[in-house]
């Protein structure tokens, strides 16, 4: 196929893409056709990768710029509300994990580290905890 009738069958193919894609585009990708078609590419090969690329092109959908801007709203929302979580959450360890007492005592003991008759070690239940002294904790 002689270089002008090339050059026109693909810049037809281009004109199928939406003028938004061709404004962007356009430029370049004719300039990557030429040098396809001088390199020895067939065509009629670039037109139809093209016309495939146009019809993907005017039939993906496109996020409409409500939807955008909502989107980036919400995402700005939950941003701010985990920074504002993050500066209010105290520095200091939690305390309620604790088993000591403030003297240093512990408030509860296991009940008996000696296994049950008859039963294995490697089936034995974990020791029972027992109260040591009257606290108004569960142990």
């Amino acid at each position: 196929m002689d270089q002008p009738r090339a050059t026109q069958l693909v810049g037809t193919a281009l004109r199928c893409y939406p003028a938004r894609w061709r404004r962007r585009h356009g430029t370049e990708a004719a300039e990557l056709a030429k040098l396809l078609i001088s390199d020895g590419t067939p065509a009629g090969s670039i037109a139809l990768s093209y016309l495939a690329g146009a019809a993907r092109e005017w039939l993906t959908p496109r996020p409409s710029r409500r939807l955008i801007t909502a989107a980036c709203a919400l995402l700005t929302a939950a941003c701010s509300l985990g920074v504002s979580a993050a500066l209010l959450n105290p520095a200091a360890p939690a305390r309620a994990a604790s088993t000591s007492q403030p003297g240093g005592r512990a408030h509860c003991r296991p009940a008996s580290a000696a296994p049950m008759p008859g039963v294995t070690p490697a089936t034995s239940h974990p020791p029972a905890i027992t109260r040591e002294g009257q606290h108004d904790r569960s142990c």
